[in-house]
């Protein structure tokens, strides 16, 4: 089966009825989990930018109370989860802002655990990667903007 583009695909959304466009992202939003995520979020959360960061904010503080700081092994992973649903997260608002500012939080998070990340290249890899993504999307973003994140960024980094 071949797939349809995007556009063939816009186009033919644009030739359904309500009812059956209301049939069939119910529809889509029973196959994955993360289909009912992303409509649950453009229905009811795109709204409050602002009170979504927080949420997401808050998951995360509740997820890196579980990071195990003695085994790096087991660190790693459970870092790279959080890091996994964060993304996830940034992918459904699609923002450059959200992008930054939960990234940068990510990385506070993870300087207050205080893991000897000098004993692993992953780690400190993986550190250095959220520090790039946080820069290119924060060139994106308004110069004000940018100022205030490059300063919180600036700040994190000779911590």
């Amino acid at each position: 089966m071949k797939t349809a583009g995007i556009s063939d695909i816009k186009q033919a959304l644009h030739n359904l009825a309500p009812n059956e466009l209301i049939d069939l992202c119910l529809r889509l939003g029973k196959f994955k989990k993360e289909n009912k995520e992303l409509i649950s979020f453009l229905l009811f959360e795109a709204h409050d930018t602002d009170g979504y960061i927080q949420s997401v904010k808050r998951m995360m503080e509740q997820e890196f109370e579980n990071v195990h700081t003695t085994n790096l092994y087991f660190a790693k992973k459970t870092l790279r989860k959080i890091l996994r649903i964060t993304n996830k997260h940034i992918k459904y608002t699609a923002s450059a802002m959200v992008e930054t500012e939960l990234l940068l939080h990510f990385c506070q998070l993870y300087k207050a655990l205080a893991i000897p990340t000098h004993r692993s290249t992953a780690l400190q890899n993986l550190y250095d990667q959220q520090i790039k993504k946080i820069r290119k999307s924060n060139a994106q973003l308004h110069e004000d903007l940018q100022y205030e994140y490059n300063k919180t960024l600036n700040r994190l980094q000779r911590s």
